[in-house]
């Protein structure tokens, strides 16, 4: 169950949940309101009427707006991160692992909490703290897809992160671009467009010690 289903299930007031429940169920109604009205707008007593509980609740177990925002943060952020290392290690034919990297952002930005403008849309990334969570978690993924481009072609660390970078950028841009625009392109062929286009100028690097796919 993730944490906005959860909410639904445990709205009414008085519900008596589990610690981890609780906060599950919190996050879920932060994220509902973050994602709706900014950070700079949601208050806490919106977000404990979504979640029907009483403020002091919601403050057991979060003691302030920033805390509850990087708590959803986090979470989002490895939610990311996880997609993409599972999408790499998915397969060892190449042009399969650019697909499913692409198919990971694409998937990422579409899922219907919206959660992907907490980390690629924040409207507090002027604050240290969410600044060097968006920045980790956007190095993270590249470094692993810098990993495979090194093991496999033999290029620097160095050359394989701007490769990387590059990789990654262009999908979380134009999945952004591919949701916001209400494009009539369909998912898989949007990804399937976006991967030819990487893998032309990624398969132009000789693969390392074995033979190209």
């Amino acid at each position: 169950m993730t944490a906005i289903e959860q909410t639904e299930a445990a709205r009414p007031r008085g519900t008596r949940l589990p610690r981890r429940a609780r906060r599950n169920q919190l996050l879920g109604a932060a994220q509902e309101v973050f994602v709706a009205q900014g950070y700079h707008s949601a208050a806490m007593d919106d977000i404990a009427e979504r979640a029907g509980v009483s403020k002091p609740v919601l403050y057991q177990h979060f003691p302030g707006k920033l805390e509850l925002y990087l708590a959803l943060l986090d979470q989002h952020c490895e939610s990311l991160l996880h997609a993409v290392r599972t999408a790499l290690a998915s397969t060892t034919d190449n042009k399969l692992r650019v697909e499913a990297t692409m198919d990971a952002y694409f998937a990422y930005v579409q899922d219907e909490g919206g959660a992907f403008r907490l980390v690629f849309e924040s409207d507090l990334t002027n604050e240290p703290a969410v600044r060097e969570r968006v920045d980790r978690v956007s190095l993270q993924c590249a470094e692993a897809i810098s990993d495979v481009i090194a093991g496999d072609t033999g290029l620097s660390k160095d050359e394989s992160m701007l490769l990387a970078v590059g990789l990654g950028g262009v999908s979380q841009v134009v999945a952004r671009y591919w949701l916001s625009s209400q494009s009539t392109v369909p998912r898989d062929t949007a990804v399937q467009l976006l991967t030819s286009l990487a893998w032309r100028g990624i398969a132009g690097f000789p693969l390392h010690g074995v033979e190209q796919h």
